[in-house]
């Protein structure tokens, strides 16, 4: 045998929608004396069962509503106070909805003495055994043998190091910004440019100048800075002096004796007046 559940009759009980002075009364002594607002309404929530709802003028309420809710037993003349509650409105401010701390936090969030647990079905983690990728060269080079994962439960999987290699290239040490457009050369070029070990280690190094705005960051190898190891002071070429110029107008002529190995008649001007 199936129950059907009773319909509940939702029509206004007339007693209880007049007992408005009572609920405004029951209001404001929730607001322990504070001032209760207009009557906005009644709803029925039931057979004899009313909400009052009164506008609520509490500091930092705004738009909250008081709602009082009333009920009588069959063929009371009174009605009773039930309830009262302080409800956000229609227009009231209200904070975001709650989202778990593996949603909330962001880059840069962490702090001091700060922990960030990390999944243990994390995607851009694989254990140690399932890091080995032979079709990556630098995995089985005798320098990058770390890589296999010796020392550590878990190493970062292709995913993670493909969200990592975007997130770097497309951020502020990467080739789009300002700082790496006005650069005189590419990091991969600079001589304190420290390329990383690893799958990375053909788009990434950590910048070692100390006088660089990214020293000790991960960049990209087409990032770069004015503080280029190769941007070097251009020493500017001597300027010689001028060459002397004789003013004609300020000269005269000389006349010698021929044949004396001095100068002759049709000699130029030599000396000045």
């Amino acid at each position: 045998m199936r129950l059907v559940p009773k319909k509940v009759d939702k029509k206004v009980d007339k007693v209880c929608a007049d007992a408005v002075d009572a609920a405004r009364a029951a209001a404001a002594d929730a607001a322990q004396g504070g001032k209760v607002g207009e009557h906005l309404g009644v709803r029925a929530d039931g057979e004899r069962l009313v909400s009052h709802r009164f506008a609520a003028l509490e500091r930092g309420y705004v738009g909250w509503e008081w709602s009082v809710t009333v009920a009588r037993p069959p063929r009371a003349r009174v009605a009773t106070v039930c309830e009262v509650v302080l409800v956000p409105g229609d227009a009231s401010v209200l904070a975001p909805e709650w989202l778990p701390w593996s949603e909330r936090i962001r880059p840069g969030d962490l702090g001091v003495g700060d922990i960030v647990p990390t999944d243990p079905d994390d995607d851009r983690l694989v254990p140690t055994y399932a890091g080995y990728e032979p079709e990556v060269e630098d995995f089985v080079d005798e320098p990058n043998a770390f890589e296999l994962g010796v020392g550590r439960v878990r190493v970062m999987s292709r995913l993670g190091r493909d969200e990592a290699a975007d997130r770097w290239h497309s951020g502020e040490t990467g080739p789009h910004t300002p700082l790496a457009e006005h650069a005189p050369a590419s990091c991969g070029t600079c001589g304190f440019f420290l390329p990383l070990a690893g799958s990375l280690r053909s788009m990434f190094g950590v910048c070692g100048n100390m006088f660089a705005p990214d020293d000790g960051r991960a960049v990209a190898i087409d990032h770069g800075c004015g503080a280029h190891s190769e941007a070097l002071v251009q020493a500017t070429t001597p300027i010689s002096a001028p060459p002397i110029a004789f003013d004609d107008n300020a000269v005269d002529l000389v006349k010698t004796p021929a044949g004396d190995g001095s100068v002759g008649d049709d000699a130029e001007p030599f000396g000045h007046g």
